[in-house]
């Protein structure tokens, strides 16, 4: 079986900071991109930054210059560091991790984390 557990979402106020971590957890995984995607009240769901297992990086413009994506490969595990946040960024924060399981074959699995509220507020 495979998990993907985030952690680190909280309060903050306008101009403040927060760092995510999602660790995927698992038998004999090949984690490749990592991506965390949020959904605010009302909102769809919208892709918030991508990291590939090679370190490429992408941003949505509204968050470019304020979130960085990282990755661990040791530890199967992608940060988001979130500074001068705003009200804006409030929503619930996803994972997202392209798997392969090697003794299964070739294909590829999307698994998702169980969310992490953030809320930026005065």
């Amino acid at each position: 079986q495979v998990q993907l557990v985030e952690s680190g979402g909280g309060f903050v106020q306008p101009g403040g900071s927060l760092k995510l971590s999602c660790a995927a957890s698992g038998n004999n995984l090949n984690v490749n991109a990592m991506s965390w995607f949020r959904r605010a009240p009302g909102s769809e769901r919208e892709l918030v930054a991508r990291i590939t297992v090679g370190g490429t990086t992408l941003y949505r413009d509204s968050v470019k210059g304020r979130f960085t994506i990282s990755r661990d490969n040791a530890k199967n595990t992608v940060y988001l560091q979130m500074n001068s946040l705003k009200p804006e960024d409030t929503a619930v924060y996803y994972c997202k991790a392209v798997i392969t399981i090697p003794l299964m074959g070739d294909r590829l699995y999307d698994y998702w984390g169980q969310g992490t509220q953030v809320t930026v507020s005065s």
